[in-house]
């Protein structure tokens, strides 16, 4: 069964002609069955009081869906934020209201430039056209929600983001370290034996309950992934964030679906210190955050280099 993940951002309303509306916390999950492809569509419905949840969810998806409504700091931070993750594709949409003029300024330069852009009435058909992307290798799932279901037990959702998994797979709890039973798999509500990159998953598991697991968490083979409380990047700052920065400051930062406390340790090179271990790939782009920040909360991102 293929998959196909989205982030939709911007203006919301068009999801229920998506699909059936799931999970909802800080982040709202949508999908549909069409064809044999699941469709699975992100939204951060606690941003923009948040901006912890903006990045999580476009880390959720291979494609972004922007339905631009209004022309507001808001939107410019969404512009930035997937700019700073380097979320080449997508889809970009507008309300008859929006000066697409103004739009396509604000996008400039930016990978959101790359987007395609549509009427909203040509949207599902252009979401149609766009194919699975998977990815090879150990399998990987970043877990974005758990919880203890009565007669079940605990389970995680997450997307397989790499590899495959499989019914009576043993999978490491990362950073945790915890040994972890695959009892059965769910995609779409349907019993499955196996899933594959990107397929999004409900796994019944043993070996943990749901107080054991946090967003951002990863069960895999434990192969590529690494467990620090120290990392370096090849940081850049954010051209809109104005302030400066400096050793000794602490901020919020992302990781994933991973948020993290943190305080800036060196400057050149950029190091930075967790309050508690993160676990990541080889590269992984770190963002820096100030949620306190009365105009841009990003301040700045880079690879995680060391």
């Amino acid at each position: 069964m293929n998959s196909v993940n989205y982030t939709l951002l911007g203006d919301e309303s068009v999801a229920k002609d998506l699909g059936k509306k799931g999970t909802a916390t800080d982040l709202t999950i949508y999908d549909r069955k069409d064809a044999g492809v699941v469709k699975t569509w992100t939204m951060p419905n606690g941003f923009p009081e948040k901006i912890p949840p903006l990045l999580q969810a476009i880390n959720m998806g291979e494609y972004v869906i922007f339905h631009v409504s209004k022309l507001d700091k808001f939107t410019g931070e969404q512009i930035v934020a997937l700019d700073v993750l380097k979320k080449t594709r997508g889809i970009i949409t507008h309300t008859y209201d929006v000066d697409r003029d103004k739009l396509l300024t604000m996008i400039k330069g930016t990978v959101v430039e790359q987007y395609k852009m549509v009427d909203v009435g040509d949207l599902k058909k252009e979401m149609d056209l766009l194919e699975p992307v998977s990815q090879e290798g150990p399998v990987r799932i970043p877990i974005d929600h758990c919880f203890d279901v009565k007669g079940v037990g605990t389970v995680i959702l997450g997307k397989v983001a790499q590899g495959k998994v499989k019914a009576y797979d043993k999978l490491k709890l990362l950073p945790r370290g915890d040994e972890v039973l695959v009892k059965s798999i769910q995609m779409h509500d349907d019993p499955v034996e196996e899933a594959s990159s990107p397929a999004r998953v409900g796994l019944a598991v043993k070996g943990v309950v749901s107080d054991d697991v946090q967003r951002g968490d990863h069960l895999s083979l434990g192969e590529g992934i690494t467990v620090a409380q120290e990392i370096a990047l090849d940081y850049v700052q954010n051209k809109f964030f104005k302030d400066k920065i400096a050793e000794g400051q602490t901020f919020l930062v992302n990781i994933g679906l991973q948020t993290r406390a943190a305080k800036i340790t060196s400057l050149s090179p950029m190091k930075i210190s967790l309050n508690k271990p993160a676990a990541f790939v080889k590269n992984e782009i770190c963002v820096i955050l100030k949620p306190e920040s009365q105009t841009i909360r990003i301040v700045g991102s880079g690879h995680i280099v060391g």
